[in-house]
């Protein structure tokens, strides 16, 4: 493996680890918003 393709994988080794824990807490909260969409008080205005 040459000294480059050690480097890329290397930063998208620790890339992923991120990318991974902010796209969980995206989906999370986008699920959460939704669910409590359907327990909001539908009379408020």
């Amino acid at each position: 493996m040459s000294t480059l393709e050690y480097v890329i994988w290397h930063i998208l080794g620790y890339a992923a680890i991120p990318t991974i824990l902010v796209a969980g807490f995206v989906a999370v909260a986008g699920v959460s918003v939704f669910a409590l969409s359907f327990t909001a008080d539908k009379n408020k205005t």
